[in-house]
């Protein structure tokens, strides 16, 4: 199985993560292992915690890091479930944790994932391959105000209304079984004139259709406070985001997490008990350069953020 994988912003992330060589970190979402080699080769006493809901990734990753397998722990579950993980470890608090979200391109390469709208392949887009639950569903199952819905919320499609509306009646004929069979869909919902300016026409219908499988954007908040929940003093967030939405919310939890109360401005009298839990290291997102932009494309839209635990 080729499974190739460009870490985004290595640098930067080393220089976030501010690694100590006796600490504990977690690779929230290891995919092929490209950030977190580079993490455990800085460790000497320490930990790396590497934690993907893909199988395929963490077997990829142990082969990887085979040299290193005295200081990496490897856990097949959501980086949403982190508490739980670290309470089975017999771990309390770690000094560093890097969120890496999106599909990683090993999942858009796997012709039979159904990630990408460039090839053929069933509809699927589950990152957890025993999930029941996968891109099918949505395409067939979901009523037309449902699909407009995650079109709209999830992908930012001006033309979602049109294109769940063209989904429904092309499903009447029979399932929609393929990427492809839903890429035609979606081009003839979309006016020939709009299709050809910008990028690919099914490029945000993907996108929304992946959140939805994968309940993306529901986990990510609540994991953001898990995990600063979980991080010593001074200990380290960094988060890549790879669309809007997700950097959004990443920026909204961080200020949340950053004030010292949240009661309206009326009150004369603080009585939230709210105190600051983070200290935003990043006033705007870290970007890729030109340079890695030019060397991997798929880095373009990268967002990196980074907090600290006060």
């Amino acid at each position: 199985m080729n499974f190739e994988h460009i870490p985004v912003m290595l640098n930067e992330v080393l220089e976030g993560l501010n690694i100590k060589d006796d600490g504990v970190y977690i690779d929230g979402t290891l995919g092929g292992a490209g950030h977190s080699i580079e993490i455990v080769k800085r460790l000497s006493t320490g930990k790396l915690i590497g934690i993907d809901q893909d199988e395929n990734a963490i077997n990829k990753s142990k082969e990887v890091l085979s040299d290193y397998s005295d200081n990496v722990i490897f856990v097949h579950d959501n980086f949403k479930n982190m508490k739980n993980i670290l309470n089975e470890l017999g771990i309390k608090k770690v000094d560093g944790i890097l969120l890496d979200l999106g599909v990683s391109s090993h999942q858009l390469d796997e012709e039979e994932r159904g990630f990408s709208y460039n090839k053929d392949a069933p509809l699927d887009m589950r990152m957890n391959r025993e999930s029941s639950f996968s891109a099918w569903d949505v395409v067939n199952k979901y009523n037309e105000r449902q699909l407009e819905k995650i079109l709209w919320d999830f992908g930012e499609e001006k033309w979602a209304k049109r294109i769940a509306k063209f989904i429904v009646e092309g499903r009447k004929e029979g399932p929609i079984d393929t990427t492809y069979e839903l890429v035609s869909i979606i081009k003839k919902a979309i006016p020939k004139q709009v299709r050809s300016k910008g990028g690919h026409p099914a490029r945000k219908t993907f996108q929304a259709i992946r959140i939805e499988v994968n309940s993306e954007l529901d986990i990510l908040k609540n994991s953001i406070l898990d995990a600063n929940s979980v991080l010593y003093e001074k200990g380290r967030l960094c988060i890549i985001t790879f669309h809007s939405l997700e950097d959004r919310i990443v920026k909204d939890t961080f200020k949340y997490l950053n004030k010292d109360c949240i009661c309206p401005p009326e009150f004369p009298i603080c009585n939230c008990d709210k105190k600051k839990e983070l200290k935003i290291l990043t006033r705007k997102p870290i970007t890729p350069s030109k340079k890695e932009i030019g060397t991997n494309p798929r880095s373009r839209s990268a967002k990196l953020r980074i907090g600290e635990k006060v």
